[in-house]
């Protein structure tokens, strides 16, 4: 691990995505709503996969029909990744999931999960006792409503994990243009910029970002 930085480096972190199911997205009621949810876990997707992260994927109770598979648009980012259904829903709980992200090597944990103050909490609280350090990506979870998904953060930010943002997350990953990420940093910062405005104005993307985007895209 990288210990002279306090930030977090992509050399250091594996993704973990954990239960983003069609059920789990349909009761979102917190203040990130379920499409912008879905386009910031493609977003870490897609950041995890341009610098070469360890990613562990994980649903809950497909096999026992209580829930579908993995949302299809967040299965297309991760080519390659086999998702580890469980029954239980503290993911650590599940032998195999817990051997998933042991054999990562990393001991820094980006994680993200539906609902906030469920799964992303349950598997949260334990990873930190069982210890790695856990960076949680807010607006790329949601809760069943507003109160549960707040007092989740506030559990997570008690027991030590740190709130972050998708976008915030790629970014501090590579943080510097003059090295090699800078390349897939920017084809998925700017396809994000291409699909924000999509779906709200409340996130602020510069009209020289928009640009720059565009130009990216129609390169491509």
């Amino acid at each position: 691990m990288n210990k002279e930085l306090g930030v977090w480096t992509y050399e250091d972190c594996a993704l973990v995505l954990i239960d983003y199911q069609k059920e789990m997205f349909e009761v979102i009621r917190s203040e990130t709503d379920a499409a912008l949810v879905e386009l910031h876990v493609r977003l870490l997707a897609k950041s995890a996969k341009a610098f070469g992260m360890p990613i562990v994927l994980s649903t809950v109770g497909v096999g026992f029909g209580f829930n579908g598979p993995t949302l299809p648009s967040v299965l297309s980012e991760l080519e390659g990744v086999e998702p580890i259904d469980r029954t239980s829903m503290n993911a650590f709980e599940d032998e195999a999931f817990r051997e998933a992200v042991k054999a990562t090597g990393r001991k820094r944990l980006i994680i993200g999960g539906l609902h906030t103050e469920i799964c992303l909490t349950f598997a949260t609280v334990q990873a930190l006792k069982d210890g790695y350090d856990v960076m949680f990506v807010t607006d790329a979870v949601g809760g069943r409503s507003q109160i549960a998904h707040r007092t989740g953060i506030e559990r997570l930010s008690h027991a030590g994990a740190v709130p972050t943002t998708a976008l915030a997350v790629t970014t501090e990953l590579f943080r510097d243009w003059a090295t090699p990420a800078r390349a897939p940093a920017l084809e998925v910062i700017y396809w994000y910029f291409t699909e924000v405005p999509k779906l709200t104005a409340a996130v602020g993307v510069a009209d020289a970002e928009k640009q720059a985007a565009a130009a990216q895209v129609g390169a491509q």
